[in-house]
């Protein structure tokens, strides 16, 4: 039941936060690889690009990749909101006092991070192509001109074998690897020490769980930035018949490229969308979690 409540949690905020999710991939692909000024500005700010979008390509285009971007969140928070819960449930996050461990949440935290990027990488890789993919007039990165999510993994499979649906899972490794860390240890430990001292309201309350999720989404959102940067340029990249990036070698490639080139606002690409979809994915995720896991505490289903 670990992985079930996680990833119904996962779809419940994926359907809200995906037209943010599509405005934060297309500032990030948008003068890749070109020095400030060299480049035309398609997308001037966070509301212009909605703007933008919704006039060129339809209302309908803030929902791309949309579904991927759901089987993503099964497989990702499925994985790793399970992984996170089957820990709790064995203390494993706690001090010997009883307390929340900062360090045992961080490596939780990271690894169940990556266990999901893993799993859920070839959701992830088609859901960026498919955000990415925009009308000639305001086009941001390489388009991959995918007709659809099976497709897509029919056409890349075919083309590349089964492992080139996972090109580009290093850097989604890394960016969950933090941004699961960030998320959980935040909350985690923000939700103590409002239960311990009864700062806003009594003990498991659901506004300590919201302004939790909401501080544990507030410090994802600015750690996991860069790693979000790099994740996005290495799945959208365009490929030789082999499969090999023309623009990126590797992770470590394309951070000295971006870095070099773009500098470190380059990094930060996309932030305050990404922080605008962090925001209200991680309240609804983690609110949909908490109580959702209560939920079946209480249920019948914990004894099947």
């Amino acid at each position: 039941m670990e992985f079930i409540t996680g990833a119904i949690a996962a779809i419940g905020a994926g359907i809200i936060t995906n037209p943010l999710d599509v405005v934060k991939v297309r500032f990030q692909l948008q003068g890749e690889l070109k020095r400030k000024g060299a480049h035309k500005i398609h997308y001037r700010n966070f509301f212009h690009a909605f703007y933008v979008i919704g006039k060129t390509e339809g209302i309908t285009a803030l929902q791309k990749g949309l579904g991927p971007a759901l089987v993503f969140q099964v497989l990702l928070n499925g994985t790793r909101l399970g992984v996170y819960e089957m820990a709790e449930k064995r203390k494993l996050n706690l001090k010997p006092d009883g307390r929340v461990s900062l360090l045992n949440t961080i490596c939780i935290g990271s690894v169940a991070g990556v266990l999901g990027a893993f799993a859920g990488s070839p959701m992830y890789l088609v859901k960026i192509q498919l955000q990415s993919q925009a009308a000639a007039s305001i086009a941001v990165g390489h388009q991959h001109q995918h007709q659809g999510t099976i497709e897509a993994l029919a056409n890349i499979s075919r083309q590349y074998g089964v492992v080139g649906l996972w090109r580009g899972v290093s850097g989604a490794c890394v960016r969950l690897a933090v941004g699961s860390c960030s998320q959980l240890s935040g909350f985690y430990l923000t939700k103590e020490l409002l239960e311990k001292h009864q700062v806003l309201s009594t003990e498991k309350s659901l506004l300590n769980t919201i302004v939790a999720s909401s501080v544990g989404g507030t410090l994802t959102a600015f750690t996991m930035n860069p790693f979000d940067v790099i994740s996005t340029r290495l799945y959208n990249q365009e490929v030789d018949k082999n499969g090999k990036g023309l623009l990126y070698k590797n992770y470590i490639d394309c951070v000295r490229k971006v870095f070099k080139i773009e500098g470190l606002s380059g990094l930060y690409k996309g932030v305050i969308p990404q922080f605008s979809r962090i925001g209200p994915h991680s309240v609804l995720c983690l609110v949909f979690w908490d109580i959702l896991k209560d939920e079946f505490k209480e249920s019948r289903w914990t004894h099947i």
